[in-house]
């Protein structure tokens, strides 16, 4: 049996089994004929996803947004479930499953969505499926997978378990693990709040709010339109502004001014919702600043969150918080040669 962590989240999909990662674009893209590849590009297995899912055939990821006509990503919670999540997921696990043997997932979902889509998130992943990876010189790798269980957590968790366990998943960090902490786990679509107090978890100060960095992104692509005429779809974002520049046409256009005024515009916004929802919290210890939005918007929201605010390092990629602590509550839960003693089911409990 192998354990697995999986986050499938509006921006990105991360997996892991704690000895590789795994991360790429929630991006589907029709799959055509390409009659010429030099292959002259140094690209690994990952850069080039282009899968049949139990019958279903996509280009993933980058590969999709370089390769494909049609594209498709979204920010519609239903849509991302009955039409991503299963190919996305899958995707991910056939890449560790080079072997036929079980495999336990653990992965989650925003909070505010949890209860009415845990259950549809594991009929779709469940089971036996097939996964072939079309590879560049024309052969193809099939991984036959078995989804034997999955345990379904609200996503902000896997920040806090990550930060409390070790790789064996073992609770190894017992001053956390007596205080009260809330995760702020800023997304691309959603940016989630929860608190943890004394491990538990507490569902009055926990919600979604539909804010997430893919606004400020729509901010920026449209002050580009205005400026170039150019409409950018939001996933081809990420680099240019994480670097502060595009390129557009062969000339290079700044962004860095524009970023931090939308930044520190969207900061505010989310640290108004903090600051109102906690407001009956000031015996709060720690709030710990997450996700890949997070890590974007650190600078600018720190200082507008009351209390003891602890943010992702920079060397560290704050997108794998969630995803790492769901492989260790993996292990917490399933041992590597068989279920623990604590028995879960098949479904999202």
């Amino acid at each position: 049996m192998e354990v697995l962590g999986i986050d499938i989240g509006f921006g990105f999909t991360k997996a892991t089994n704690g000895k590789e990662f795994l991360m790429f674009k929630s991006l589907l893209g029709e799959a055509s004929d390409i009659p010429f590849r030099a292959n002259l590009a140094n690209t690994s297995f990952t850069e080039n996803l282009h899968v049949t899912v139990d019958d279903q055939t996509f280009f993933v990821g980058d590969f999709a947004e370089r390769q494909s006509g049609v594209r498709q990503s979204t920010l519609d919670q239903d849509m991302l479930i009955q039409e991503f999540a299963k190919i996305l997921a899958l995707t991910a696990a056939g890449i560790f499953s080079e072997k036929y043997v079980p495999m336990n997932v653990v992965s989650g979902l925003p909070v505010g969505y949890f209860s009415q889509y845990k259950e549809s998130f594991v009929k779709a992943v469940l089971g036996h499926h097939t996964v072939n990876y079309h590879k560049a010189d024309g052969t193809v790798v099939t991984r036959r997978i078995n989804i034997n269980r999955i345990r379904m957590i609200p996503q902000p968790m896997g920040s806090i378990l990550n930060l409390l366990m070790n790789e064996r998943g073992q609770i190894t960090d017992k001053d956390l693990a007596k205080k009260k902490v809330g995760v702020v786990d800023v997304g691309f679509k959603t940016t989630d709040f929860i608190i943890f107090d004394k491990l538990q978890f507490i569902s009055r100060g926990s919600r979604t709010i539909d804010t997430g960095i893919s606004d400020a992104f729509r901010t920026i692509a449209n002050k580009i339109r205005k400026q170039v005429d150019v409409s950018l779809e939001l996933y081809r974002l990420y680099d240019p502004v994480s670097k502060g520049t595009i390129r557009i046409r062969g000339q290079e256009m700044e962004l860095a001014e524009i970023r931090d005024h939308v930044y520190a515009q969207a900061a505010g916004e989310i640290a108004n919702e903090i600051n109102q929802l906690w407001a009956d919290d000031w015996d709060m210890d720690t709030v710990v600043l997450t996700g890949g939005g997070g890590m974007e918007l650190a600078k600018h929201l720190q200082p507008l969150i009351a209390g003891n605010v602890v943010a992702t390092p920079q060397e560290t990629d704050a997108r794998l918080n969630n995803v790492q602590g769901y492989l260790k509550f993996a292990r917490h839960l399933w041992s590597k040669d068989g279920d623990s003693a604590e028995e879960t089911e098949e479904a999202a409990e």
